[in-house]
């Protein structure tokens, strides 16, 4: 991976970071200052500590990639140290696809005349739940290829004991 893919891949990953801290720092405050333009109602209420925790699992992604990246930039991705950061991402990916399913339940109410809205919101979370599956594919190819590494690794400490 060349240096300038790893800087803007870094520079676009801080930059989401920044911005959910930002945008949670402002509905924490709103919470907690009762400073509220909507005057508190409760399904706004809900939805705005729905959203702080949809961005904790975004950022806790984001931690994730980066330290897959570092281990990229370093070549050690293919070891089981990276299992770790791989399941953090799946997690993240899981606890917002729940998230996403909370939003539509607090929603669901509301569209009581138009249930075609709930049904196509629980259906992006069905999405959501689709791409950590597909990140847990891809956890298996890693698996294999760490496994194949290791062989690999084996098979050249016998050759050179051989020679």
């Amino acid at each position: 991976m060349g240096k300038l893919t790893v800087g803007a891949l870094r520079a676009v990953l801080l930059v989401v970071l920044a911005g959910t801290a930002f945008v949670q720092a402002l509905m924490v405050w709103t919470l907690v200052s009762g400073s509220d333009p909507e005057g508190g109602s409760m399904p706004l209420t809900a939805l705005r500590v729905v959203t702080v925790l949809g961005m904790v699992s975004v950022q806790v992604a984001l931690v994730c990639v980066w330290r897959l990246v570092a281990m990229v930039r370093r070549g050690t991705v293919f070891s089981h140290a990276a299992f770790r950061y791989v399941d953090g991402v799946i997690g993240a990916i899981v606890a917002a696809a729940l998230v996403w399913f909370s939003v539509t339940a607090i929603n669901a109410p509301g569209q009581r005349e138009d249930p075609g809205v709930t049904v196509i919101m629980g259906g992006v979370g069905v999405a959501i739940l689709g791409v950590a599956l597909i990140v847990l594919v891809l956890r298996m190819l890693l698996a294999q290829a760490v496994a194949r590494d290791a062989e690999a690794t084996q098979m050249q400490a016998e050759l050179d004991e051989v020679i």
